[in-house]
């Protein structure tokens, strides 16, 4: 393939190696920038619990939608999409590949699908709010699920603000709020898609060595900081897993323990959900996230 116009995305689950194969593949191609498709990585000091790759572990390559908000700013998928394919255009005019990286199915087919975004209609969303805020997001996403259980598949039970917004897509479209996905067929003509295959068990494993490392790196104490930063209130931020399990523990609610255990638990039927959306995708060139061979086998898929 050409590299003029060539644009790579690597996906998978959490804790699969999607950022350093992202970094190895950005160095033989010599010229190619990273652009984040994970939505928390957005945010300003959430770095341990977003496994958020340093600057060391960059190796040089330029990586593009990291630390772009406060943790108090709520961030929309709509304003990702316009900033990531600015920064792709840019990519472009410099002659550069860019390598989009995410574990989020939405996040990622909003930069390089025809993915249009329903308007908002105050009243409605308000009426929804107000029964996320009487109910909790718990028991509206048990009325998402009734209403679109496709949709319901792709947002987390505690992302109550998400939740509001597919409820509020429905009502306003009357149709369920995945029938605004488009097909397949990417907006972006010299797209390459690798998909880094785990197989469940070792994922499950990964996932809690992971966040035991967390743990270890000083996990609460970051949420304990941004916490007096606002994390606390934050519409989106605060939702992220691990974040909240920390924040109710430093509420008082649940013992570290606790707030740890459910945090794997939580982070495993996350990446289950992940890859089980991803391999919906036929685009996707599946490799084992092990093999020897990983770099030159996604290498001779790109350059085909």
């Amino acid at each position: 393939m050409s590299s003029a116009g060539r644009i790579v995305v690597i996906a998978g689950p959490t804790a699969s190696g999607k950022s350093d194969l992202a970094v190895a593949i950005a160095q033989r191609l010599g010229s190619a920038e990273v652009v984040n498709a994970d939505s928390m990585q957005l945010y300003r000091g959430m770095d341990i619990g977003t496994a958020k790759i340093s600057n060391d572990d960059r190796g040089g390559v330029p990586h593009h939608l990291i630390d772009v908000l406060g943790v108090s700013d709520p961030g929309s998928v709509a304003e990702f999409q316009h900033a990531a394919r600015d920064v792709i255009s840019e990519c472009f005019d410099r002659g550069a590949t860019p390598i989009v990286v995410g574990g989020s199915a939405l996040y990622v087919r909003a930069v390089i699908d025809p993915l249009d975004f329903p308007g908002t209609d105050a009243d409605v969303r308000a009426r929804w709010t107000s029964e996320l805020e009487k109910r909790g997001a718990p028991a509206l996403h048990a009325v998402l699920a009734e209403r679109d259980p496709e949709a319901a598949e792709q947002i987390l039970p505690s992302n109550g603000r998400r939740i509001v917004r597919a409820l509020e897509v429905g009502e306003l479209t009357g149709e369920p709020f995945i029938a605004t996905m488009p097909g397949h067929d990417s907006v972006y003509p010299g797209l390459t898609m690798i998909g880094l295959d785990v197989p469940r068990d070792v994922l499950d494993d990964r996932l809690e060595q992971r966040v035991d490392q967390m743990w270890e790196r000083g996990f609460v104490d970051e949420v304990r900081s941004l916490r007096a930063q606002g994390l606390e209130d934050a519409p989106t931020a605060s939702r992220a897993l691990g974040y909240q399990q920390i924040l109710a523990h430093l509420r008082g609610e649940t013992t570290g323990d606790e707030a740890r255990a459910t945090t794997v638990s939580g982070t495993r039927k996350f990446a289950r959900r992940q890859d089980r959306l991803f391999r919906k995708d036929p685009r996707i060139h599946w490799l084992p996230f092990d093999s020897p061979t990983l770099v030159d086998d996604a290498l001779g898929i790109i350059t085909g």
